[in-house]
C-alpha cells in the first residue's frame, strides 16, 4: 500500500509542472540513482517542487535596461518590458501558462526563488559556482553585448579619464549588490578602490550624478540604456575581463525542481534554434531609448 501511494503522489507532483504545458511530451521525471527503492523515489517526488497548474510566476528587477525595465506609458503587467520579459512571456506561452511578473530588487529575486515564493527568476543572472550550488540554473541564453562586455560609466566630464584598472585607485565605484559587476570590481580593480554597494542601479546612477561615487560598474548594454536617458553620463573607456562562463545569462530556479528545469531548457533550445535572441535584444535596446522608458527601483 505504501508503494502504491508513493507512486500516486509522484505522478501528482509531476502533473503540477506538465499540466500547463502546450507540448504533447511531458517533462521527463528525474532519474533515480541505481539501487534506490520505490519508497525513496516517492519521497523524492514529494519533495519535488512544482508550479501551480496554469500559472507561472517570474521575479525580476526592473532596473536593468534593456533586459528588464518599465514603460511608464503602460500599466499593470504590461508596463514590464525588455529582453527578459519577452523571454518570460515566450516560456509561459510554450508551457501554456498565465505569466505573472513579480518586480523586486535584484537580491530579493534570488531570495524569492530560494524560498519558493516564485517559480523562477529571469533577471540578467550570470553563472557563478555559488549560484549553481544553491539553485537550479538553466542552460545559457544569449543577450547580445549585455553580458559579454562589462564596463564602467562615469560623468561625461570624466569620459576617457579612467581607462585602466589602476586609474580607479582611491576612487569610489558603485555596483549592484550580489551582481557580476560587484565580483568584477573586487577582483580586477585596485585594493584601495572603494566599492559602494547599491540594492538597485537607479540609486547607483543617482549617486553618480550627485557625486557620491565617481563611477558605476554596469553591463555594456545597460550602460548604453542609461546614457541614452542621461546626457551627463558617458562610458569611461574601461572594460573588465569577463570569463567565458559569465558571458551569457541563466534562469534561476529552486534547487531540486528538475522537471521544471528540463522543460525550461527545452524551451530555451527552441528559442535559440529559431534565432529569437538577436531579434529580442535589438527590440529591447530600441525600446530602452524611448522617452517613457524608466529603470525602477524596488
Amino acid at each position: 500500500m505504501k508503494k502504491i501511494l508513493a507512486i500516486l503522489l509522484a505522478a501528482l507532483m509531476i502533473f503540477g509542472v506538465t499540466a500547463c504545458t502546450s507540448s504533447q511530451e511531458p517533462a521527463a521525471e528525474p532519474e533515480a540513482a541505481e539501487g534506490t527503492e520505490t519508497e525513496t523515489e516517492g519521497e523524492a517526488a514529494q519533495e519535488q517542487l512544482t508550479i501551480a497548474p496554469g500559472k507561472l510566476s517570474v521575479a525580476l528587477s526592473p532596473d536593468f535596461a534593456p533586459m528588464e525595465f518599465v514603460d511608464t506609458s503602460k500599466s499593470g503587467q504590461d508596463q514590464y518590458v525588455g529582453f527578459d520579459v519577452t523571454l518570460a512571456k515566450f516560456i509561459a506561452e510554450e508551457m501554456g501558462c498565465e505569466l505573472t511578473i513579480e518586480p523586486m530588487s535584484f537580491d530579493a529575486c534570488q531570495a524569492a526563488v530560494q524560498t519558493h515564493s516564485v517559480d523562477m527568476s529571469i533577471s540578467g543572472f550570470s553563472y557563478t559556482p555559488e549560484r549553481a550550488e544553491n539553485f537550479n540554473l538553466s542552460d545559457y541564453y544569449y543577450a547580445g553585448d549585455n553580458e559579454t562586455e562589462q564596463t564602467i560609466i562615469v560623468l561625461a566630464e570624466n569620459a576617457d579619464k579612467w581607462t585602466k584598472a589602476e586609474d580607479y585607485s582611491g576612487l569610489k565605484v558603485g555596483a549592484q549588490s550580489a551582481s557580476l559587476q560587484y565580483n568584477l570590481c573586487t577582483a580586477q580593480l585596485p585594493s584601495d578602490t572603494e566599492i559602494v554597494l547599491y540594492a538597485d542601479l537607479g540609486t547607483a546612477v543617482e549617486a553618480l550624478r550627485s557625486g557620491i561615487v565617481d563611477a558605476v560598474a554596469v553591463a555594456y548594454g545597460n550602460g548604453e540604456a542609461i546614457i541614452s536617458n542621461n546626457d551627463a553620463i558617458a562610458m569611461s573607456g574601461f572594460e573588465f575581463e569577463v570569463s567565458e562562463e559569465a558571458e551569457n545569462n541563466v534562469i534561476m530556479m529552486t534547487k531540486g525542481n528538475d522537471a521544471l528545469l528540463e522543460k525550461v531548457n527545452e524551451i530555451l533550445a527552441k528559442a535559440y534554434d529559431a534565432g529569437y535572441y538577436g531579434q529580442w535584444y535589438e527590440e529591447a535596446k530600441a525600446l530602452a531609448g524611448i522617452d517613457t522608458a524608466e529603470e525602477v527601483s524596488y
